[in-house]
This record gives C-alpha cells, structure tokens and sequence, in this order.
C-alpha cells in the first residue's frame, strides 16, 4: 500500500495523477475512485471500487458485483472473488483511493484490511487522505508493505515556490518574497494558487506578502476572501450558487441558477484556473476542488441558508427530467423535501428492479423518515423486501401492511396522491407474492402455498409477471412437500406466464428450476429436453441472456454428469464459466460451483471437490427456494467416501438427523446421507451390525417417495437398501433389489453418476452383479464408465480382485495412458482440463500402486501387465 496523507490542498490528487499518468503502459492498469461522503455505506464504496477496476481490467469483478447486498456477511466472499480474478491478471494493476477520509468507517475499514491482508504481490493500493486511515498500519510498516508520502514530503521547496510563482503564474515576484511566502506558506499548494490568484494585477505585493499569515485554515478563509473579493459579482454569485452541486454542465447550472450563460462561465472559469476540474475530454462536465466547493458552501449557508433547498429542488427536478434518478432523489433528499423524493423513488423502482439496484432503494429508503415510507405503499412494499433481502424477516409483515392500510386510505374511484405505475396497479398481487416469499423463507410450504393462491386471485388475467411469481410459488411449496406432479404442473405454468410477461431471463432461469423438477421425477430426458430447447431460445437472443445461457449450460452439464458422460459434462461447465466472466449471476454461480465438485468427485479428487463446496456455500443464498440438496451434506458424503466417517458423523450430529426422524422430502437428502454414513461404518467394523433402524428409515423414505412421484429419489434408496445388503453379506438378496431400482426407474440411463459416486462398496455390488447376469445392460454401462479396461473380468464373491491395475481409478488409468507417450506434465494436464497440482496428485497414487520411482518404470510395468 502507498499512503498519501496530508491536509488539504497539499496537491495530493495532481501529485497521483501525474505520477500514475506517466506509468501507463500495457502491463500496468489503472483503477481510480473519486470518493465522498455519500460512499460511507460499504455496499456502495465496495460497488465503486470494484466498477473502477472493470475500467482497468475489463471484465474483472462481474461476480462480485452481485454479491454486494443490504445484508451482512457478503464482503469477504466479494473479495475474495475480486483477489481471485486479480491474481490471474498477467499486468501491474494500481487501484487509487482518492479522498479516502470521506468514507473511513468501521465497516469499509473491515473490508480494507482484508483486501490489503490477502493482496497479490503485482496489485498495489494507493490512498489518499486528509487523515490517517483507521488501519493496522504499523503492522504493515515493520512487514516493509507500506510506502508513506506526507505533508513534508509534498511541500514545495523554496526551488519549487519559484518556479511556481514566476514560470507557471509570471508574477516575476523577487526572491525575497518568495522565500516570505514559502516560509508563510510552509509550501502548501493550494494556499500558494490562492495567493497567486490574489497577487494578479496588485500593485502592493510586498504588503500583501507582508499581510500574509495565519494557520492553514485561516488562510484559506483568507485567500478566498481576496480571490472571491476580485471576481465580477456576477462570477461571485455564479459561484455561490453552483457550489451545491458535486457536478455539473452548462444547462444544469443554469437551471440551478435561472441564468443562460452556464456554458460560458464554465469556460471562462476553466481559463481563468478557478478551482475547476474538468470530468470528460469533451469539456462537458466539471466540478470544483473539493477544497473550494467546501469554502463556497459555507458560505452560501452563512449569508443565504434559505436558498441551499431551493437550489436542491431545481437540480433534483433537472436530473428527473434528464431520467437521472439517483442523483435527481439525492438532491431532493438534500433539500429535505421528502414528498418529492419518495414520489421520484416510485418512479425510479422499475429502473432500480431492471438493474438490480436494490442497495441504492435501500439506501434512499432509510433517509427518508418512518412517516414517509408508511405513506407510500410501493416503497413500503419494497421497504419490506429490502428487509427480507437483508435477512430481517420479522421487519418485513409490517411494513406490507402499512402499504395495504394506505391503499385503503384512497377512496374508491378516487385518484391516488402516487405516481399511477404499472407496480401500484399490481401491488396488492404483489404484496401476496412477498408473503409467499416470506413463508417460502421460514420453511412454511403451507403459508407459501396459501398466499400464492391468493396472489393469483388479485393477479389480472394479463399480469404474467404476477401470474408467473405466484404460480412459482405453488410449485415450490409443492416440490419442498415432495409432491412432484402438482409441482410440475404450476411451475411448468409459472414459466409459460414469465414467457408472456417478456422477462426471458426469468423465464429461462426458472427453466433450470422446472428441469430439477424432473430429474427428481425420474425424468432426466425430459430434463434434457427442457435445457435444450430453451438454450436455444437464449442463444437466438445472445448477449442479453447470458446469465440465463451460462444456467442452461450448467444444468446440461450436471445432467451429462449424472449420464457418465463427462466429457460433454467439462465442455458444458468450461462455457457456463465463459458466460460468467461477461454477465454472472449468483444463483448459477452457486450451482456452478456445485456441479464443479461433483465433476471432481467423479474424478477422483475428493479435495478438489471439498473446496468446491465451500466456494458455492459462500454463494449460496438461503431462503427463497427449498433447499432440497444442503450442501452440508454433500460435504459429509465426499467424506464418507474419502474413508472419513468420524468427520462425517460430526456433521450428522451438528445436523440433528436420526434415523427415528419422520420421512420428509426436505430431510430426504440427509436421511440418505445418514444411510451412507452407516454403511460406511459398517464396513470399517462389521462386527458391529447395520442399525435395523436403517431399513425401517429407508422403507418410510420409500413409502413417501413413491407416493409423491419421485422415480429419482425412488431409485437411490433401492440402490442403498441394495448397498446395505452388500455389506451385510446378503448378496443374493442385494442382488435382486439392484435389478429392482433399474426395473423399476423410469429412466435408468441417466443415473449412472448416482450409482459411481458410491465408490468402492458400489464397484462391488456391480461386479457381483454382472458376474451373475443382473440387469446385464445397466450394470455393464456402468462398469465400462468407471473402469473400461476391467468391465469385462467379472468379480468372483463379494470382493474386488487384487491385481494392482485393478486398484487404479479410471482417471489414474487416462494419466497412465497419457505418461506412455510424448506429452509433457502439464501438456498431459490440459489434456485432461486437470491442473498441473492435480496432475501431480494422480501420477504419485500411480506410482505408490504400482510400486514404482519414475514415469519410465511405471510405463514399463504398466505394459508388463497389459494396462495401456
């Protein structure tokens, strides 16, 4: 990190700029963030932050972006997304905080600790500030991480005074009263450009040298008393009056000053050097120093304080005009006219809901006095979103039923005091839905269920969004109760109507929903069916839809996973990963992530797959859809198969699952997660006997899953009772429910991920299988897809053979194939889209089975026994 900090006016900005302009090169970017005080909130200082480096490194922190909420706990999982992307640009990348202590607050500090904790060494971090950060410098400074510029180092000389005052301003001033005002001075910048201003045209100089004198703030007063004293009143009152605004073109001063001559004062005060900036190389927008601003606000407010609101209104009404909402709500916020902000915050909703802009209303939102809010159903509708969004679910009822008491308070026929949009038009619908939501949040399918119908009572026949969320709803609380057929039928209906609404991304993104649906039907053909048409839809559309794109190619990946196709399942995921670096989207990123770990499971990197998990738990978002597969879970069966029961059985205890639990869906993946465990434990004391309290589980889980249509979850529970019986040496019998679960699955094709997931009890039960002619086609599939070179060497009894090639995984028997040619460590590793880590990781589990030292030796015995 470099610090510049130093009081204002000591050139820090121009200092930064310069230096920063003289480096740029193609292996160095630039990210700059001109802060104020209104960048305090750490959702929009971190959204600030993260815009600038797309400016630098295009692309970079797209993901992030949509982490950032009203809620707590997201900033370390934004950084980490953006450190991540950081570190894979191949460029120097400079990030400039400038005027940092505007917004040093608790809550950003937190987040810049982590940054500059966990920053790549070829990023760098420069601050400037008026004031020391509230950071763990001195730590950094005994690491040698820290590079510090202050005042001392930023003050001109005697030299510099010089050729300052004489070359750039040519007041041809004699050393002596140079030398006068560096000492009175002390080499600030801004206190030497007001003193130049001041000396233009002055016959006394050594008087006013003389005169010169006072603290830095005392100066300042002073100098722009003297420059604002020598402007023509109307430059004065052009001035004072423009000083509201943090930016600002021609027409817009003129509105804010009821004059015509905006353009041209910008110009003539851009020339006369008045503390104005320029913001754009077409000399449109402009600001003043932050410096000069502040002085000419204090003054506006000590000599005409009546006035600061009226020039609030004017911006605020010539920013709505311009359809500039935020900064329009900001200056009517600034105004204190409240009405007139929340009247442009109702206009401003469907923008703020198109953008995803929900920390920007809940900002707006808590400016506004509690009386304001409750007077405007739709902001207090979405007051009560934000709410929820934001974790605070016992904040949202009330806030809907201020909004359904002012909706009563307008008289029938009567003509409502708000805006008449189409989202008040539809807002008791809509205040239905979020109940739903809000029952679909606690856990309460039948409230979801209940307020859904209700929606879609208020809902007119022609409002397909209402339609859509309400039907989605009902189809949500139906899956959470395992009750498929009515679930595919309302959502199958809630995607139609999305479709109708216009809104393709939710249509397609809720696609990816209805094809779960399917696959836990025992459908996965239809799943695929649903991926593909509606892939090609989001393809004719392109770059709009991509985040939609990017979910279709993760669900199909996912299927081709469960299919045992993994080839097609990496090129799917690898494209889903292209979409996601131009336009991600949190909830597929989760599922990204997800169907990552399961690939790696497949693979045989159990590691890989752990850390998977927790990168998607960290994108995960609670609530809003049944969490029919937790990813807790997921975990414990990784562990279960990597030999780790003990860490497993943490998980089942932390978790509170027994086996004398009710069979529920939503408990269903943990309960079969427990099985897992017990089978596993089995294995390692056999002595010990499976708990008849398993079989008495997976018969109520069967029970329930055949009576909701659920032929997927009906097909993994034969498999374990199946599995169970294995390991209990009750082959025959485990035999027989093996061909049960393929006899009976509607689909039994696309389930062959299920069943390799087992690991090496599985293989077993298989070999067993096929060595006595059991669904001969099924099982044979999956041993081809495990383990080709050994599917046709049946397993005699129970056990798998000894033979050393035989203990090699699939994926070890690909490198080992690979280690038998010309390609290099990592040429083998891209060939298998593995990284060069893992690589290593399978070629040493090659040589520690086949008891050997080197590449060469492991070929050679590799052929001695016919493996490659």
């Amino acid at each position: 990190m470099t610090l510049v900090s130093a009081p204002a006016g000591f050139g820090k900005t121009t200092l930064l700029a310069e230096w920063l302009g003289g480096m740029q090169a193609d292996d160095r970017r630039i990210a700059w963030v001109s802060l104020d005080a209104s960048d305090t909130d750490a959702a929009s200082f971190w959204t600030y932050v993260v815009s600038a480096l797309q400016t630098a490194v295009p692309g970079i922190g797209s993901s992030a972006l949509e982490l950032i909420s009203p809620s707590d706990g997201w900033t370390e999982s934004v950084l980490t997304t953006v450190l991540n992307e950081l570190a894979m640009v191949p460029a120097d990348v400079w990030l400039v905080l400038d005027d940092y202590h505007l917004v040093d607050s608790h809550e950003v500090g937190k987040g810049m600790v982590f940054l500059l904790e966990h920053l790549p060494s070829h990023v760098h971090v420069v601050i400037s500030t008026r004031a020391d950060p509230e950071l763990p410098m001195p730590r950094w400074r005994v690491r040698g991480e820290l590079v510090e510029l202050r005042a001392a180092d930023l003050r001109f000389t005697a030299e510099e005074v010089s050729a300052y005052l004489n070359e750039v301003a040519g007041l041809n001033l004699s050393a002596g009263a140079v030398v006068a005002l560096e000492q009175r001075t002390e080499g600030w910048a801004a206190a030497l450009q007001l003193a130049a201003l001041s000396l233009q045209g002055r016959e006394d100089v050594a008087g006013f040298i003389a005169g010169f004198a006072g603290t830095d703030r005392y100066v300042v007063d002073y100098l722009v008393e003297e420059v604002l004293g020598h402007q023509p009143d109307h430059v004065r009152t052009f001035l004072m009056l423009t000083a509201v605004l943090d930016r600002f073109s021609g027409p817009l001063c003129d509105a804010v000053t009821g004059r015509a001559d905006g353009r041209e004062m910008l110009t003539a005060l851009e020339r006369a050097n008045l503390f104005i900036v320029p913001l754009d190389d077409r000399r449109e927008w402009y600001r003043y120093h932050h410096l000069f601003a502040d002085v000419l606000r204090a003054r506006l407010l000590n000599e005409q304080p009546g006035l600061v609101p009226l020039l609030h209104q004017r911006a605020s009404a010539w920013y709505a005009h311009k359809d500039l909402m935020e900064e329009a709500v900001r200056h009517a916020l600034e105004a204190q006219d409240f009405n007139r902000a929340a009247h442009l915050m109702e206009w401003a909703v469907p923008m703020i809901r198109r953008n995803r802009q929900e920390a920007i209303l809940f900002g707006w939102l808590r400016a506004l006095p509690a009386d304001v809010v409750r007077c405007s159903p739709v902001l207090s509708v979405f007051y009560g979103f934000m709410l929820m969004a934001s974790g605070d679910l016992h904040g949202v009822e009330p806030r809907l039923e201020d909004a359904e008491r002012a909706l009563a308070a307008v008289p029938s026929g009567a003509v409502p005091p708000w805006p008449e949009t189409e989202e008040l038009r539809t807002l008791p619908a809509t205040i239905a839905v979020y109940r739903a939501s809000l029952a679909q949040a606690r856990g309460d399918a039948a409230g979801t269920s209940e307020h859904a119908r209700h929606a879609l009572a208020l809902a007119g026949p022609g409002d397909h969004l209402a339609r859509g969320a309400a039907s989605g709803f009902l189809g949500l609380a139906a899956w959470a109760n395992g009750e498929m057929s009515s679930a595919l039928d309302t959502f199958t209906q809630a995607v139609a109507s999305l479709h109708a609404s216009g809104n393709l991304v939710d249509a397609i993104s809720s696609t990816v929903v209805l094809a779960d649906m399917w696959l836990v039907a025992g459908r996965p053909g239809k799943a695929r069916r649903l991926y593909q048409d509606a892939l090609q839809l989001a393809e004719a559309e392109g770059e709009p839809v991509a985040r939609a794109t990017a979910e279709l190619h993760v669900g199909l990946g996912g299927l081709d996973l469960e299919a045992g196709d993994f080839a097609a399942a990496a090129g799917h995921l690898t494209t889903a990963g292209e979409y996601f670096e131009r336009a991600p989207m949190t909830e597929s990123r989760y599922r990204w992530f997800v169907a990552r770990a399961l690939a790696a499971r497949a693979d045989g990197r159990l590691d890989d797959a752990a850390t998977l998990l927790g990168q998607a738990e960290q994108l995960y978002l609670p609530g809003f859809f049944p969490d029919v597969q937790p990813i807790g879970a997921m975990r414990a069966r990784i562990w279960i198969v990597h030999g780790k029961t003990s860490e497993a059985a943490g998980w089942a205890e932390a978790r509170g699952v027994a086996l004398t639990d009710k069979a529920s869906y939503l408990s269903e993946f943990d309960h079969l997660t427990l099985v897992r465990l017990l089978i596993a434990q089995h294995r390692e004391h056999p002595d010990g006997g499976m708990p008849r309290q398993a079989d008495h589980l997976l018969g109520r889980l069967l029970e329930s899953a055949e009576t909701g249509g659920r032929a997927g979850s009906v097909m993994e529970i034969r498999m374990l009772q199946a599995l169970a019986l294995a390991v209990q040496g009750h082959w025959e019998q485990a035999r027989a429910m093996l061909g049960r679960a393929f006899a009976e699955a509607p689909e039994p094709g696309g389930y062959a991920g299920l069943f390799l997931a087992e690991g090496t009890p599985m293989m077993e039960l298989l070999r067993d299988a096929a060595a006595h002619g059991i669904a001969e086609g099924h099982v044979q599939r999956l041993l081809n897809v495990a383990a080709p070179p050994y599917a046709q060497a049946p397993a005699q009894g129970h056990r798998l053979p000894s033979s050393v090639g035989e203990k090699l995984s699939g994926r070890e028997l690909q490198v080992l194939r690979l280690l038998d040619g010309d390609l290099s460590g990592p040429e083998i590793a891209q060939a298998l889209f593995i990284s060069t880590n893992t690589l290593r990781t399978h070629t040493k589990h090659i040589f520690a089975k086949l008891a050997v030292t080197t590449r060469r030796a492991a070929v050679r015995k590799a052929r001695d026994r016919g493996l490659t």
